[in-house]
């Protein structure tokens, strides 16, 4: 975690927020050898997570087939 002086990140904002969005990295700033603030990229949330690994996670057989064994269920 990199950090930086306030009035050096005052003068390059512009230019640490593209790199903070490239890079993934977060950023301290501090006042007077203080941190004050943590810049770090915006990544979107999911409004739910129903479905969220939906497209990572595959299930290689059928997991609703009927299986044709008996249960005794008393």
């Amino acid at each position: 975690m990199a950090t930086i002086k306030a009035s050096l990140f005052k003068a390059t904002c512009l230019a640490l927020m593209d790199k903070i969005n490239e890079t993934g990295e977060e950023i301290i700033i501090t006042k007077n050898g203080r941190p004050v603030s943590r810049l770090l990229p915006y990544r979107n949330k999911p409004k739910t997570l129903f479905g969220l690994h939906s497209a990572s996670v595959h299930a290689g057989d059928n997991l609703i087939k009927p299986l044709n064994e008996q249960w005794d269920a008393e």
